[in-house]
């Protein structure tokens, strides 16, 4: 899988390690950055990270920060990117399973580094459930196009 990678400075060290972890697992990942733990603004490298998502270079994409909140509500700015914060392995289950989130975003703060690996080993192999879910994610696509 193609995975895209972006952080700003509360996340670096969590970046680093994710990407030797799906690299070990095979995937091709495009580290939009940063590149060290200086101080930085989250949209430079979210936006870039969605965008590839998005305009379908990648197939999902990894973002973090502090919280992880800001970073959702740019990698949502994206046209066809559902990105979900997740903090637990069972917000990660759910967001694949019931909303197709093509992006997770995971507070380097607030959530441990093995806690973040374990959600996004779950995040990469859950299916969609589709069903009674699908009409919900063409609602979403839908809204995008208003």
């Amino acid at each position: 899988m193609k995975i895209a990678l972006g952080t700003d400075h509360a996340g670096y060290e969590y970046k680093e390690r994710i990407k030797e972890h799906l690299t070990e697992q095979g995937h091709e990942v495009t580290d939009f950055g940063t590149d060290s733990a200086r101080s930085c603004d989250y949209p430079d490298f979210i936006y870039p990270a969605a965008l590839a998502v998005g305009e379908g270079r990648c197939d999902r994409a990894i973002v973090l920060g502090g919280s992880g909140n800001g970073e959702t509500i740019v990698a949502n700015k994206v046209r066809g990117v559902r990105c979900a914060v997740c903090w637990n392995e069972e917000l990660a289950r759910l967001s694949r399973a019931h909303n197709d989130a093509n992006v997770i975003s995971i507070g380097a703060r607030t959530v441990p580094l093995e806690m973040a690996l374990k959600m996004i080993d779950i995040w990469l192999t859950t299916p969609f459930d589709g069903g009674r879910h699908a009409q919900r994610v063409r609602k979403i696509a839908a809204l995008e196009e208003r």
